[in-house]
């Protein structure tokens, strides 16, 4: 496990709490002026606004690094994953589109 993942995982499992009636989620986003990846953490009380817990930026600005990273971080949950920022990219390893929608994001 290298270090981006071991962070992320460490900083997921202190805020994801397992409460009723909660929603959580892995947001992934790439931020191209800055050249990095940002990992945060989504979760929403039912009838409550939706609130984000960053966990951590990857400076390594390379597909086949993010794509270890992500291998690894659905070994380790089950959680959802978004990606924002993705739109016409493709994983190296398969082709597969990495956001398949574009999202409205305001």
């Amino acid at each position: 496990m290298n270090d981006d993942l071991k962070l992320i995982t460490e900083r997921l499992d202190a805020g994801f709490k397992r409460l009723p009636q909660v929603r959580y989620q892995v947001q992934i986003t790439d931020d191209p002026y800055d050249k990095t990846y940002n990992f945060f953490l989504n979760y929403q009380h039912r009838g409550q606004r939706l609130k984000s817990q960053p966990l951590h930026s990857i400076r390594q600005y390379r597909l086949t690094y993010l794509e270890q990273v992500v291998k690894g971080l659905r070994e380790h949950t089950k959680l959802s994953i978004e990606y924002v920022g993705f739109t016409g990219q493709r994983w190296p390893s398969n082709q597969r589109l990495i956001q398949s929608r574009r999202l409205n994001v305001e």
